[in-house]
């Protein structure tokens, strides 16, 4: 990262301003207030063994290193990465483990992360200590003995257990556990996880941070130096950097997230307090904070016909858009989870999840209503 990279952050401390004005100070030469795209693959040495800084794109790229020097700073963490997908983020990280080393997951965890555990990193010779959320937040001393590194989501994906993350990573930093936290459904404005011990953050970049569906990508931010030149090497080798175009489509989302996340939390509260009331809905399922909820309905017939009837809902995967989406998790998101596992987690085929966007929260209310009211 060049100096010209390195002072392209406004020189603030409050989320709100790093983030209106995410790329803001780079073009020195223009006075440009949007980071430029630079769609380029390679870069022009001033003469041999001099740089400006950059000489491949898949090892680095202006657009990316600013979009990456934001995260870093919005996390706390020394080193940002961003990665073509989420699951290309956590891939890279996972690959740090060599066989032998021993995994600590609950089982309420992302259906994509479950199926990169089991089909990659078993057969590389992981160990998988799959354990339930709620007895790793009521006794993770316990359950962290002899693990090499903690993976986990608060809130969980789909079902919305919650817990505080502090007790949690103080008990991996004293059981010496590398810990890592996937903060996708929160993002910086509503947690930092490298402030309560945290050594490193995946986010789905897809979600809330770039926040428009359109554009897929992942995060790793780390708090130890010598870690994420590690991880960074390891990107460069396997080449799954975000493109120079997807950077700059993510830093122009970045620029709302906060108007964005604070508008979507408290949509959803109102909207999951108004749900319990709803005709078929059995359950809701709330954490008190962030844009997700979750609902069952009292049969699968009555969440087909709720997808069927649905106007301003959008049936897709996915969260964390502008726009709200209804998902179900069982044949959808967490399909990859084998079925006596979702059965057994209340992720069955009456669970539906809700992506808050920003629409009108009473027009969302009234359409989920009559969805299910005539279902």
């Amino acid at each position: 990262m060049d100096q010209a990279t390195a002072t392209s952050i406004v020189e603030a401390n409050s989320l709100d301003t790093l983030l209106a004005q995410a790329g803001s100070r780079w073009d020195v030469r223009t006075g440009g207030v949007s980071m430029p795209i630079h769609m380029a693959a390679t870069f022009r040495h001033p003469a041999l063994g001099e740089s400006t800084g950059w000489d491949y794109s898949r090892s680095g790229n202006p657009t990316r290193d600013v979009l990456e020097a934001l995260l870093a700073r919005l996390e706390g963490g020394s080193r940002a990465l961003a990665f073509s997908t989420g699951m290309a983020a956590l891939d890279c990280l996972l690959r740090t483990l060599p066989p032998g080393r021993t995994i600590v997951v609950p089982e309420e965890i992302y259906g994509g992360t479950w199926r990169i555990l089991e089909n990659l990193s078993v057969p590389a010779g992981v160990n998988l200590r799959w354990v339930p959320f709620s007895d790793l937040a009521s006794r993770p001393a316990q359950i962290l003995s002899g693990a090499d590194m903690l993976l986990f989501e608060t809130p969980t994906n789909p079902t919305l257990l919650d817990a505080d993350a502090a007790p949690i990573l103080r008990a991996a930093r004293a059981a010496g556990t590398l810990s890592v936290v996937d903060s996708t459904f929160l993002t910086p404005v509503l947690l930092r996880p490298l402030e309560l011990g945290a050594d490193v953050v995946v986010h789905s970049g897809t979600k809330y941070l770039s926040g428009h569906n359109d554009t897929t990508a992942g995060v790793l931010v780390v708090r130890d130096a010598a870690l994420a030149e590690r991880l960074a090497a390891l990107q460069n080798t396997t080449g799954a950097a975000l493109s120079p175009f997807d950077s700059w489509l993510f830093l122009r989302g970045l620029k709302t997230l906060h108007l964005r996340v604070a508008r979507q939390q408290e949509s959803a509260r109102e909207l999951a307090a108004a749900l319990a009331a709803f005709p078929g809905v059995e359950r809701v399922m709330y954490p008190g904070r962030g844009g997700m909820v979750a609902f069952e309905a009292d049969s699968p017939e009555r969440v087909e016909s709720m997808l069927r009837r649905v106007k301003i809902w959008i049936f897709a995967e996915s969260l964390g858009g502008t726009e709200s989406l209804v998902t179900v998790p069982s044949v959808q998101t967490h399909a990859a989870v084998a079925p006596q596992v979702r059965e057994r987690l209340g992720i069955n085929d009456r669970l539906v999840r809700l992506s808050v966007g920003l629409e009108d929260v009473s027009e969302l209310a009234q359409d989920m209503k009559q969805a299910l009211e005539n279902a």
